[in-house]
């Protein structure tokens, strides 16, 4: 039965205080320093105390539209106040969201410091009210930003408060990628990893995650294998990466982290160490607030750097390591939290893989997505979603508003042996705000497929910075983003995922990229600069269809774009 949270209801036995700031009735359980206007409409605070420490708060809920979470599996509706809360830990989650309203203006948004809290969230359905609290711990840092900025610009500034969101990744990271997973599955061997490299290279991606099925020659499709992480599928490893790496693309090797399969070695003798048991995966979930566990983990990760030459890691199956439900912590365990002993898992392993190679690529995903992987993590990428346009699009538009500085993922995109170039285009362009992950056979491919994702892959390169840096502006989220786009002050580039009309600056740009992933072929542009410039139509596979001159700012232009096509607008006299 789910427990019903009642308007206002302490979530601890200590009786609350309230205080008001501006428009605002806050209602706390701890002791308060601040709330401090920070400028732009955003206060902060801090509370402490003995326990549990909580902030409460309501607004009118006026013409909201969405409430935006980093796990709201796609759906952006207005959950209810009595509704359940969620947790939000090290390895699910984060703690940030915003009640969005018309014209994506943020009614407001928030955000915690501390990488495990519990949120809840909802309408009242007495006072027609929108109810916040958040709780954690002995303290709380928050900000609650109510400057009613678009809800993409007062997310990315909460994020930016977090700590360790000015890291730099490797430029690698931000690079096309090629994944054995969907192409491959567990078929891994060096002779067909090394093809797919060098044809994933030809292509524009600059790495290679090799996935499952490397450490076993069983194809079962479970995970009773893991836990040795001895590469039995991949003979005589070290020359085979030195080969892979020496096309010039870096190397990262899949390791379903937390698991321990019944077809190990150490299956009995981590017995004792188990957190959870998972009979559907034929493995048991280690817990790493052993000492001996996390030893085990770093061996044997860390060997692919040292012995084998890999560039990186792909850590999968994270989120297993929660905290919910977990065993006290037995008395050889030297931490009581499993979140920090994951947080000290990741440290050492990073660590002594960067003593070797430098820079160390390590992929995550969701639901781990809070800033406490910043450190560690250089990329974070969309959970599985094959074949689903739509939420491989909203999901990498999701994690590009909280990845701080890690480069942002796509699921990896792949597609049947018959499908046209024109929808391959259009499931590029879905995720042409994030990286790409390409998953087919490349051996495969017909000329026309490959000359569209060679084209996709080298907008992509060309436009990265633009693409996956610039300034982010998706818009309707309830409506699955049916226009995003992005920009330097030179370059803007649009994505149309739906019929609709598309507005052109009337100035700061240069060169105005528009892609249309919609079947809609018929293009309409709104607004822009009073003059004609330049324009170009390609088709899917990047050829052009034509070019001549447009003219701009007396109202409405239509352009014939074709779906997986793009037309770019240059404008000289900018």
């Amino acid at each position: 039965m789910t427990e019903v949270w009642e308007p206002y209801a302490p979530a601890v036995a200590d009786v609350p205080h309230e205080i008001r700031v501006g428009d605002l009735d806050l209602r706390i359980i701890g002791t308060e320093s601040g709330p401090v206007d920070v400028g732009n409409g955003v206060l902060e605070l801090e509370v402490r105390g003995e326990g549990e420490v909580r902030v409460e708060w309501r607004i009118p809920c006026t013409g909201a539209t969405a409430y935006w979470t980093p796990t709201n599996n796609d759906a952006y509706w207005l959950p209810t106040a009595w509704a359940a809360p969620t947790p939000v830990s090290f390895v699910r989650g984060a703690p940030v969201a915003a009640l969005i309203g018309q014209h994506d203006r943020a009614l407001c948004a928030f955000a915690a410091v501390q990488a495990e809290a519990v949120i809840g969230s909802g309408v009242v359905e007495a006072t027609g009210d929108f109810r916040f609290w958040v709780k954690s711990d002995k303290v709380l840092r928050l900000r609650i930003d109510r400057s009613g900025r678009h809800f993409a610009r007062c997310l990315q500034d909460l994020v930016g408060w977090w700590p360790g969101s000015d890291r730099r990744i490797p430029d690698v990271a931000r690079m096309p990628v090629y994944s054995t997973w969907y192409a491959l599955m567990q078929e891994v061997s060096p002779e067909r990893i090394e093809r797919q490299a060098a044809l994933a290279k030809r292509i524009g991606c600059d790495s290679i995650i090799v996935d499952d099925g490397w450490m076993t020659t069983d194809r079962a499709r479970a995970f009773g294998h893991c836990g040795d992480w001895e590469p039995l599928s991949l003979p005589e490893t070290a020359g085979h990466v030195a080969r892979v790496r020496s096309l010039g693309m870096a190397y990262l090797l899949w390791y379903g982290l937390p698991l321990v399969g019944q077809e190990s070695s150490v299956w009995e003798k981590f017995q004792p160490y188990a957190l959870q048991r998972v009979e559907p995966l034929r493995a048991i979930v280690l817990d790493p607030r052993y000492p001996e566990v996390r030893a085990h983990l770093v061996e044997t990760t860390v060997r692919a750097i040292a012995e084998w030459g890999m560039d990186g890691f792909k850590f999968d199956f994270l989120e297993r390591f929660t905290s919910v439900g977990a065993p006290p912590a037995g008395p050889d365990a030297d931490f009581a939290d499993v979140g920090e002993a994951v947080a000290e898992l990741l440290r050492q392993i990073v660590a002594q893989a960067s003593e070797v190679r430098g820079s160390v690529l390590l992929e995550s995903r969701q639901p781990y997505v809070g800033h406490g992987f910043w450190p560690y993590a250089t990329m974070v990428r969309a959970v599985d979603c094959p074949l689903s346009t739509t939420q491989n699009r909203r999901r990498t538009i999701d994690l590009r508003l909280t990845a701080g500085p890690l480069a942002v993922h796509a699921d990896m995109v792949m597609w049947h042996p018959q499908e046209s170039a024109e929808q391959i285009a259009a499931q590029l362009i879905g995720v042409l705000f994030s990286v790409p992950q390409i998953s087919v056979d490349l051996t495969e491919q017909t000329p026309e497929q490959i000359e569209a994702v060679s084209f996709w892959l080298g907008f992509f390169r060309k436009y990265a910075e633009v693409l996956q840096q610039g300034e982010f502006v998706p818009s309707r989220p309830e409506l699955g983003y049916p226009v995003v786009r992005a920009g330097d002050g030179r370059t803007v580039v649009v994505a149309r995922y739906a019929p609709v009309v598309v507005d052109v600056p009337v100035a700061g740009w240069s060169e105005f990229l528009l892609a249309n992933a919609d079947a809609d072929s018929q293009v309409t542009l709104s607004g822009g600069p009073l003059r004609k410039v330049a324009a170009t139509v390609r088709n899917a596979r990047g050829q052009v269809l034509w070019e001549g001159p447009l003219d701009l700012g007396r109202g409405t232009v239509v352009v014939e774009v074709p779906t997986g096509g793009l037309v770019s607008l240059a404008d000289t006299a900018a």
